[in-house]
């Protein structure tokens, strides 16, 4: 008999291990894309995880679905966050900057797709009278079916995205002239986790007022956009 009593169990082994592996690749996927950018090899996401580079494949066949499979996880957890800010705090400026907060803390905004800043920048060329959702719509390539990433459209988060900064633009909290893309610049602040240790990756709050180098630069880059009124 293989599989059961003390010492066997060989298939429940395996899938843990395999789990775990999966969670190893993942977790340095976040950390090695974050800092290096997702040009950065496969070979050191799997250095990262401290397994063979033939896991890393086993697992995702192409550097192109690893990609999208972080930048979809990461997307998702922004929307949740921004979508939670717009409808849980009142105050313009606080929901921005608490959102702001947030993600350069995680440092999941390093992890934004391209195509995320092509929005944003069409955003931008819509006359002001207009909402976010009426910008023409950018060809987004969707996530893998079956992956717990529905909500991962870059479209969708730069919408929430467009609200924050209108609220907080029309209540007299932002300066003159400040666009979507510039807040999705900070939004990209955070410093690598090599100079300070983020979360865990999507979904996992780092303090508003963590201390560090990504807490004062993003002090710094909040208070370029507030209005002095």
């Amino acid at each position: 008999m293989t599989g059961s009593g003390p010492g066997g169990g060989g298939g429940g082994r395996l899938r843990v291990d395999a789990r775990r592996n999966l969670e190893s690749v993942l977790r340095a996927a976040r950390e090695v894309f974050g800092e290096l950018g997702y040009g950065a090899p496969m070979e050191e996401v799997a250095r990262r995880a401290g397994v063979g580079v033939g896991t890393v494949y086993r697992r995702f066949p192409s550097k192109e679905v690893l990609v999208r499979r972080i930048a979809s996880e990461e997307v998702a957890w922004l929307t949740a966050q921004a979508w939670e800010s717009l409808n849980g705090d009142p105050q313009p400026w606080d929901a921005l900057a608490g959102y702001l907060s947030r993600a350069v803390a995680t440092g999941a905004g390093r992890l934004l797709p391209p195509e995320a800043f092509r929005y944003a920048e069409r955003m931008d060329q819509v006359p002001a009278q207009r909402t976010a959702g009426e910008v023409p719509p950018l060809e987004i390539a969707a996530p893998p079916p079956g992956d717990g990433t529905a909500d991962a459209d870059p479209a969708r988060l730069l919408e929430l995205l467009g609200q924050l900064v209108e609220r907080a633009r029309s209540a007299g909290e932002l300066r003159s002239g400040v666009r979507v893309t510039d807040v999705v610049l900070v939004l990209t602040a955070s410093v690598p986790s090599y100079t300070e240790p983020s979360g865990d990756g999507a979904g996992t709050e780092g303090a508003p007022g963590a201390q560090g180098s990504s807490a004062r630069l993003l002090r710094i880059l909040l208070d370029g956009l507030r209005s002095d009124g």
